[in-house]
């Protein structure tokens, strides 16, 4: 598995369900809206200090965001 897309995928979900957009998550994060995009799109590597940065913005605790989904 792709840590990248895994990372990304988290995000998205958390974010979407918080009801925030990328660009509040970016306003909240202090990363740009586009870094927010790249990273949900599983283009971006982030570092341990970015994941735990937007976790802290998301809300969580920043192993949910390296969580591995459970296949159904």
């Amino acid at each position: 598995m792709d840590m990248r897309r895994v990372v990304g995928q988290n995000v998205k979900r958390i974010r979407l369900k918080s009801g925030r957009t990328q660009e509040e998550l970016a306003e909240f994060s202090g990363f740009s809206q586009q870094y927010i995009s790249g990273l949900e799109s599983g283009l971006r590597n982030p570092t341990v200090v970015t994941v735990y940065e937007i976790a802290k913005a998301l809300g969580v605790d920043h192993l949910d965001l390296l969580r591995v989904p459970k296949r159904k």
